[in-house]
């Protein structure tokens, strides 16, 4: 059966949003925002234009919708590894960016979407919007950082003048820093250059040295 926009099925057919935004992702990362239009995300889901429109008004926010879903699975991937350790602050710190920097290779297909989320949040068209949820994403993700450092502190583990905040401000950072010089380098390590830095940085963190 034929649907009004020609395709089988038509705006009939039901679809997870959630697929729509994973088959953007895939058609942003390829083409970039302004070179993908909204038939190559309809033909990528397997669904009429129609079909897309009914969930999505705009390009604008189904491309709003894919800058939410990565970084709510960057932010899951951080505290899943944060959980996932029993153990020291230290070793908390350590599967943090061994999930953040080894996750590279998974990434790395994908990696040009987050170049694209920053160039929208300097543009004029979407910059109140990006630059607003950017803030939250990294205010939540240091103060996940700093807790593990302030954890450290109340344990005797780390030193007592630490300053977690501003450490954990710095490691964000460096984190992102290394993710985007793998991009523009395939023979540069992020995984390891992160953990020696880690490790330098814990040493001087550390109560016991």
């Amino acid at each position: 059966m034929t649907g009004e926009d020609g395709t089988l099925a038509g705006r009939s057919r039901k679809v997870e949003p959630a697929k729509i935004v994973e088959s953007a992702a895939r058609m942003f990362s390829r083409k970039g925002f302004f070179k993908t239009i909204m038939a190559d995300i309809a033909a990528e889901a397997g669904i009429g234009k129609g079909t897309l429109y009914e969930y999505f008004r705009s390009k604008d926010d189904l491309f709003f919708a894919v800058f939410e879903q990565f970084m709510e699975k960057s932010g899951q991937a951080a505290l899943a590894s944060i959980r996932s350790s029993e153990n020291s602050a230290a070793k908390r710190l350590r599967a943090v960016s061994d999930v953040v920097t080894g996750s590279w290779p998974e990434m790395k297909e994908i990696y040009s979407l987050t170049l694209e989320f920053w160039a929208a949040a300097a543009s004029s068209r979407h910059r109140d919007r990006f630059k607003a949820a950017f803030k939250a994403g990294y205010r939540q993700y240091r103060a996940l950082v700093a807790d593990v450092l302030g954890q450290g502190v109340a344990a005797g583990e780390f030193r007592p003048d630490t300053p977690v905040d501003s450490v954990a401000a710095v490691l964000v950072g460096a984190w992102d820093a290394l993710l985007l010089q793998a991009w523009f380098d395939d023979s540069f390590d992020p995984a390891a250059s992160g953990r020696a830095f880690l490790d330098a940085l814990l040493r001087g963190l550390c109560v016991d040295g």
